[in-house]
């Protein structure tokens, strides 16, 4: 049955409930298709829990809260510690284990003051750091923008190793650091050559890192383009894993939807190998960000490989609204009953029969039902006659499984 259509009016507060949650049935759906499977974790955890952990959450943003017992708790700001946290203490990190999940997360900055909850849609594939398993993430990901109407799409695909290794030659100091980051992130081309200028580190180095903010494009020649900076085994291994992903990739026809962006730094004391974020137009940020971060169980006293990914739900709401790609109408049903007094029972019993079947149905006594209400079908169940009535027929009906036949046989 056609639940929604195309529409240009503004949407309710129930409507937009409406659209978020079909928009999560879709990406339940591709997950599951995948083979991950939905988990879930405390909105309340130890505050220690995440001010103990290396390179993740801005403790400042975290919403504390205390306990009766005067522990502190933090209002859940991140699924990815915990996840990885209940799969490594309680041993459950087989080869492949696949999960997901769609949660709330709660953070404040100065930044967005009044944005404090979010929701994120998210998988985690543990206990495999093998190209293939990378390279299927990332395609899950394209998978999942096609799904909800994307033609627009893409993903940046960088490698956080690169950039450690260039970094660890020029022996920076943390402010150094952090400037330098800022930098490449802007992609501030101006001031990186000035600010690299006054350091004391080798010309070959400060060449190599200088070229970084410019790695960006078409993945073959990105790579191209880093091969001429390659100063050490590592960054060789780490060049032929991202050589190794674009390839398989390719296999699956994703291509086009990928480029290569080796200045994709973010958050580097947490992933570890692969990063990426996705964009649709006219979205300012990333609406997924993800990567592989095999450390992160190590602090658990666990290793464990993992790699995952979320997307802002908040976010992907917005831009499907913002280019009409699935705005509900006013709310359909699949049949609306009119009766009277006198076929009550008749009326109710249908209902009864049609609901059971899985039809959205909505009964009023004495036509008295809203005219904003918009339904597929309109049974009518008057003295003289029983009516199915809809914009292609007008067929009578004389019970509630005669009912029920005539409206299988229209759908099929």
């Amino acid at each position: 049955m056609q639940r929604y259509v195309i529409d240009n009016n503004k949407n309710t507060n129930v409507e937009d409930f409406q659209m978020r949650d079909m928009l999560l049935s879709k990406l339940k759906k591709r997950f599951t298709t995948y083979g991950y499977k939905q988990v879930r974790t405390s909105t309340f955890e130890s505050y220690d829990m995440y001010s103990n952990i290396i390179g993740t959450v801005n403790k400042d943003e975290m919403i504390k809260v205390i306990d009766t017992s005067g522990k502190v708790l933090v209002l859940r700001p991140d699924v990815t510690i915990p996840l990885n946290r209940m799969t490594t203490l309680n041993g459950l990190t087989p080869d492949n284990q696949r999960l997901f999940y769609i949660l709330d997360v709660f953070r404040q900055s100065h930044a967005e003051a009044d944005e404090k909850e979010s929701t994120q849609a998210g998988i985690e594939c543990f206990g495999d750091n093998s190209a293939e398993v990378d390279s299927e993430v990332i395609m899950m990901a394209i998978h999942t923008f096609q799904d909800l109407g994307f033609s627009n799409f893409k993903l940046e695909i960088g490698h956080a190793g690169f950039f450690k290794e260039l970094i660890q030659q020029a022996n920076l100091n943390e402010h150094e650091l952090e400037s330098l980051q800022a930098l490449i992130q802007s992609k501030n081309l101006v001031d990186i050559e000035p600010f690299l200028s006054q350091l004391n580190i080798d010309e070959d180095v400060r060449v190599a890192i200088q070229s970084i903010p410019m790695l960006y494009g078409n993945p073959e020649n990105v790579i191209d383009q880093a091969k001429s900076i390659i100063r050490n085994d590592s960054m060789k291994e780490i060049l032929q894993n991202l050589i190794d992903v674009y390839e398989i990739l390719q296999a699956y026809g994703a291509e086009n939807s990928v480029v290569f962006n080796l200045g994709l730094i973010n958050n580097m004391n947490y992933y570890s190998g692969i990063i990426f974020q996705g964009f649709v137009d006219n979205i300012g940020k990333p609406v997924l960000m993800g990567g592989r971060y095999d450390n992160l169980g190590k602090q658990f006293n666990q290793p464990s490989p993992a790699v995952g990914f979320a997307f802002e739900v908040d976010l992907l709401i917005h831009a499907i609204q913002q280019q009409e790609l699935a705005q509900p109408q006013s709310p359909v049903v699949d049949v609306i009953i009119h009766y009277n007094e006198s076929k009550q029972q008749e009326a109710l019993r249908s209902a009864y029969v049609l609901r059971d079947n899985g039809l959205q149905v909505l009964t009023y006594l004495n036509n008295k039902s809203a005219t904003q209400i918009r339904s597929s079908y309109i049974a009518e169940f008057n003295e003289s006659q029983n009516k199915l009535i809809s914009r292609k027929i007008e067929k009578n009906f004389s019970n509630p499984e005669e009912l029920l036949a005539l409206l299988q046989k229209e759908e099929n």
